[in-house]
């Protein structure tokens, strides 16, 4: 069946073609039959009951350089899509989370990707929470002598903002530091969110696994292996993605959280895994299907579009 998409993502022109998830959906959904239609969150517009996008029908190719081509621009009803994709980085500040309300009204009579409803209500250092048994040790608090007892706990410990992405912020405490207070000063003069601590896995010197679900079922992984004398993994600040297959434990880490991210509409989900922990579930904007395609040689960006088929379909 051919569809009508609308992406809602970071300007197009900057990204690398060879690794951004969103240029390879779009490009299966291309293929697929689909028409394409881009726009920026800026151009996302509520009027008198419509939910609108200023923006422009695209088309995509895999030429570095010479990415995409734009129709003329229009104001276009979301309501009239079959799928609107919600695809702009984090930060998850007060922007992000005005688009997911705006989103709600048109869903799920139009498809939004990922459910707006849950992602605004499971960001991805806060679903961790549903999960105890699953994750290090962790504190969330804006109180320094909170943040202070769970380190005096736990030694050696990642500090970093809650509402961050890509590696930003995010700081190792080991026993001998003493830059906690400092670091605390400066997070809570940038705004007044809490914090969150995590003890520190020493297996991430092997590696953060980003695990990909599709539709509440694990489709493959690859590990994200930290640069020298880097503590973050994060492929941003120059971690290195490599070949893994899952092991039992991941396996039993997806078999707890698969039917909760189905059931409540995240289709395109990536967790992180140190050693035996769930650190993050990824629902906003999640990365890693170009690596992992390269990797196993699987078209997960066709199973995505299968499972939205489907429930299209349905």
């Amino acid at each position: 069946m051919a569809l009508k998409v609308a992406i809602q993502m970071d300007p197009i022109g900057a990204i690398n073609i060879d690794a951004d998830s969103t240029f390879r959906i779009a490009e299966e959904a291309q293929a697929r039959g689909h028409s394409l239609f881009y726009y920026t969150p800026d151009k996302l517009i509520y009027r008198e009951g419509r939910v609108l996008a200023r923006g422009w029908p695209l088309t995509v190719r895999r030429e570095r350089g010479n990415h995409f081509a734009l129709g003329d621009e229009a104001e276009v009803d979301l309501s009239e899509y079959d799928v609107v994709w919600l695809r702009q980085d984090p930060p998850f500040d007060m922007g992000y989370i005005t688009t997911t309300h705006i989103l709600e009204r048109i869903h799920p009579a139009t498809l939004v990707v990922n459910d707006p409803f849950w992602v605004r209500n499971y960001p991805e250092k806060l679903l961790v929470l549903s999960f105890p048994d699953l994750t290090p040790p962790t504190l969330i608090a804006r109180d320094l002598e909170a943040i202070r007892a769970f380190k005096a706990e736990h030694g050696d410990i990642i500090l970093k903002p809650l509402y961050g992405n890509g590696g930003a912020g995010v700081f190792r405490l080991d026993p001998n530091d003493r830059n906690l207070a400092s670091l605390h000063e400066l997070f809570t003069g940038i705004n007044r969110e809490p914090l969150i601590a995590q003890k520190f896995v020493p297996d991430v010197s092997k590696g953060d696994k980003r695990i990909i679900l599709v539709d509440g079922e694990a489709v493959g992984a690859i590990n994200r292996v930290p640069a020298a004398g880097e503590t973050r993994s994060n492929m941003h600040v120059g971690g290195r993605p490599e070949k893994v297959g899952l092991t039992a434990r991941d396996k039993e880490i997806c078999a707890a959280i698969g039917p909760l991210l189905r059931e409540k509409g995240q289709i395109f989900v990536g967790i992180d895994v140190i050693g035996n922990w769930l650190t993050e579930i990824n629902v906003t904007s999640p990365t890693g299907i170009q690596e992992l395609e390269r990797f196993d040689g699987v078209n997960i960006a066709a199973k995505i579009w299968e499972a939205i088929e489907a429930r299209r379909a349905g």
